[in-house]
């Protein structure tokens, strides 16, 4: 092995170790924006993969650009799937603000038949 490679291994475990710590500390109220951001960066892979798979560069680099191109597909589909699920965990069931009380029928009044002040 050479120093360059080396290096590049040492770099890669590295890269694995501290984006493992700073993945596993994301609070969950900052999952949501992380997974957006990612997102975009597997965007710019995907530019990246394409760019290798149509480049001219032999066929084991177009074999490889092509195998780059439907990971990266894979991966920001898949990730923006998640996250619009995730978004629509947080919406409102009726849409506008005061509807959708789990405590409320239709008439305003309590669901569990308790009198409510003013009845």
């Amino acid at each position: 092995m050479s120093s360059t490679t080396i290096i590049q291994l040492y770099v890669f475990v590295l890269a694995a170790f501290v984006g493992y710590q700073v993945i596993t500390r994301v609070p969950p109220l900052l999952h949501t924006p992380l997974m957006s951001a990612t997102n975009a960066i597997s965007g710019i892979s995907l530019v990246g993969s394409i760019v290798a798979a149509g480049g001219q560069y032999g066929r084991v680099a177009t074999i490889l650009g092509f195998i780059a191109v439907i990971c990266a597909m894979t991966n920001v589909v898949g990730g923006f799937l998640i996250t619009d699920r995730m978004l629509r965990m947080f919406k409102r069931v009726g849409g506008v603000k005061g509807e959708g009380d789990p405590a409320q029928d239709g008439a305003g009044k309590r669901a569990d038949s308790r009198p409510v002040a003013g009845d």
